[in-house]
């Protein structure tokens, strides 16, 4: 008896090891296995490219290569009473499985054999979903699901159940080309999945079980009835009050697709194809005002006339961001060249650079507001210019000849600051113009004979918000600063000084509003190119910049439009359309003094260039020059005492005396006929010197005093 227990002993003992060592192997052919044939996970996430804004609003999306919309999924921005829905309805144990409920298997296939083989309910996880959604399979058959349930295994063990039910909100079909929920919300609903409502919830719990049979642009009576099982099935499990399930079983159920959003097309295809490697690109846009102001664009096209096109750049003057760019009246719109990003394209800008022209005719001190100055026919040189309206002001003041924008005075004061000077300060601002062929700028460039995109001048107008300094402008894709980083202005140096910019700013808010259109606070002006081809508006208030263009993509002439007429009613338009509060302008700067025309110095009442053969005798000598100290130079003088320096020596050729020294825009001393001035500096530091002969006409330079 105690051989035979023995022999069981050991009978037992050996099949204990068998089966331990077939387990074994059985777990490490598993294993094996597992490893060699793992799930693909990494090829299922293909997604659409999109662009944001500046808070993670979607502005456009792109459809995948194999052409689905397939947007990726955060379960922080889908509605957690959808999520409950769809666990309630799909999959209840989903948290505890494995990636296999058991008891679903069964009560799916008791349900097939009572039901005479008619499937009555699934009995696939939302992970086992997850299986068919990553490798797809034609038919359904027993081998087919057997690979599921492997499947589903295999992704339990990779990721956890955030992450798959993450993937499966992702990948889930819902109709057409649509995968994700968040692309099916948007397609059917028009809102992202944040903030779904009960027959919503519902309707997309129930398509990607049928997508194709329930989509509601085809079949609305499927997909309501769809949806109402779903809604029965929550009344059933107590999850929903019953009067919650009748008010949603009586919503409407959308009858068509929506388009997916569109806006700043421009800027988004820009954007992505300088960043060909990232699937997301946020773009410093604010959306709600970029779509106030595409809407804008649209509903003027029909006004504007046929083929003309108008573009739109608002940007915070502050930070150099642009907040909304509107390339066109609509991208899609054929026959105005809608394609065509116009707030890029270069352009004649008309009389919209005028202001930095009178900017440096105040900072040099050879002018002042209140100086008076001809608007009567003049010869610059074999150069006429001629106002709009063909008609001429006679003497006015500077003031009045900005807000009208007279061109002779703009031509007057460009001959005194020179061209090339002028140049150099729009370089500043970070701008460059095109300039006609031979490069060498003339005095036409005052009244647009050079050309510059809106965008461009938008940058430089930021300076009349900045003290002078041009921000250069971003809209956050690749090769600028980022969202969170602010430019370093200190550094840079200015377009015009802090009270020239006040000045033309100050002159600028006083021009009247477009007849019939609304009173905003802001300053503007208006520029028109030659043949009518570019109508333009510059406007801004403390902080923000919004430029208009209005023309032909094709450059063709457009009789009878024009910056005041056609661009400026839009430009006020737009800035109310934004629904942005106006900042209010900054105060004067200090030291500026803001005189009467009587009391001006006599030199600075009335402008005379001396240039010009026509409107004002010339000069017989020539205008005065600097000769020392010259442009830029670093001059070290020695110090007398405390807060003391030796004088500086100016020298002078031409002109005709007396000259009087202004210092940083202050008379210094006496006016003197002499050629040779000492002048005192108040201490180290930059100056701004400026020589006015008895004539009106002026040399200037900018040194740099070092004491020793």
């Amino acid at each position: 008896m105690i051989r035979v227990r023995a022999r069981l002993v050991k009978r037992t003992a050996a099949a204990g090891a068998l089966l331990v060592l077939l387990s074994g192997l059985a777990l490490w052919g598993l294993e094996r296995a597992d490893r060699a044939y793992p799930p693909p996970l990494d090829a299922s996430r293909e997604m659409s490219r999109e662009v944001v804004d500046r808070d993670g609003q979607l502005l456009r999306a792109y459809t995948t290569e194999d052409g689905y919309w397939r947007l990726p999924v955060d379960l922080e921005g889908v509605d957690p009473d959808y999520i409950k829905m769809l666990i309630a309805y799909e999959d209840r144990r989903f948290f505890t499985h494995l990636g296999v409920d058991p008891l679903a298997m069964l009560r799916a296939a008791g349900q097939f054999l009572a039901n005479g083989g008619r499937i009555v309910s699934g009995g696939s996880t939302i992970t086992m979903q997850v299986a068919r959604l990553i490798e797809p399979r034609a038919k359904r058959s027993l081998p087919a699901k057997l690979r599921q349930m492997a499947r589903a295994f295999q992704i339990e063990r990779r990721l956890d159940k955030r992450e798959i039910l993450q993937l499966y909100l992702t990948l889930a079909p819902y109709g057409g080309n649509l995968e994700g929920v968040r692309a099916a919300s948007l397609a059917w609903f028009g809102r992202d999945p944040n903030k779904l409502s009960l027959s919503q919830s519902a309707l997309l719990v129930a398509l990607p079980q049928a997508p194709e049979a329930r989509r509601p642009d085809r079949n609305r009576d499927a997909a309501e009835k769809a949806r109402n099982r779903v809604l029965e099935r929550m009344r059933e499990a107590g999850l929903i009050p019953p009067s919650e399930i009748v008010r949603a079983s009586a919503a409407t159920i959308p009858d068509g697709r929506r388009a997916m959003p569109d806006l700043a097309a421009h800027l988004a295809d820009r954007a992505l194809g300088a960043q060909p490697d990232d699937r997301k690109v946020v773009l410093t846009v604010d959306r709600t005002l970029q779509a106030r102001l595409e809407n804008l664009a649209r509903e003027t096209a029909p006004r504007l006339g046929p083929k003309l096109s108008l573009a739109m750049v608002l940007a915070d003057g502050r930070s150099g961001k642009i907040l909304a760019s509107v390339g066109s009246t609509g991208h899609l719109d054929a026959a105005r060249a809608g394609a065509i990003d116009m707030t890029r394209a270069v352009r004649s800008p008309g009389s919209t650079l005028k202001p930095f022209i009178y900017g440096l005719a105040f900072e040099d001190a050879i002018a002042d507001p209140q100086t008076l100055i001809d608007d009567a026919p003049a010869d610059f040189a074999g150069y006429r210019p001629r106002n709009f309206d063909r008609g001429y002001a006679g003497e006015v003041s500077l003031v009045e000849a900005l807000q009208m924008s007279l061109n002779v005075p703009a031509v007057r004061l460009l001959e005194a600051v020179g061209p090339h000077r002028l140049l150099s300060r729009f370089r500043r601002g970070g701008i460059e113009l095109d300039l006609p062929p031979g490069g060498a700028p003339g005095l036409a460039i005052g009244l647009g004979g050079a050309g510059v995109s809106l965008r461009d001048l938008v940058q430089l107008y930021t300076s009349f918000v900045n003290d002078g300094t041009a921000l250069v402008l971003t809209d956050g894709a690749a090769g600028s600063f980022g969202l969170g980083d602010e430019p370093d202005i200190r550094s840079r140096q200015p377009v015009l000084d802090k009270q020239a910019s006040w000045r033309v700013g100050d002159i600028l808010a006083g021009v009247d509003a477009p007849q019939n259109s609304p009173r905003v606070a802001i300053a503007y002006k208006t520029g028109t190119s030659y043949g009518y081809r570019d109508a333009w508006a510059i406007g801004f208030d403390g902080r923000y910049v919004l430029g208009v263009w209005v023309g032909r993509a094709d450059a063709a002439p457009v009789p009878g439009m024009s910056g005041i007429a056609t661009a400026a009613p839009l430009l006020f338009d737009a800035f109310v359309r934004t629904g942005i509060k106006p900042v209010a302008f900054a105060s004067a700067p200090p030291g500026l003094v803001v005189r009467a025309r009587r009391d001006l110095p006599f030199a600075l009442r009335k402008f005379g260039s001396g240039g010009e053969t026509g409107g004002m005798s010339a000069s017989a000598s020539t205008p005065p020059r600097i000769v020392y100290p010259p442009q830029g130079a670093r001059v070290a003088l020695n110090a007398r005492g405390p807060g003391r320096l030796t004088p500086l020596v100016i020298k002078l050729q031409g002109g005709a005396g007396p000259y009087r020294l202004i210092a940083n825009g202050a008379p210094v001393q006496r006016p003197s006929r002499r050629k040779i001035i000492n002048w005192i500096p108040d201490g180290p530091g930059a100056s701004n010197l400026t020589v006015m002969d008895a004539e009106g006409r002026a040399a200037s330079v900018s040194v740099f005093i070092d004491a020793e």
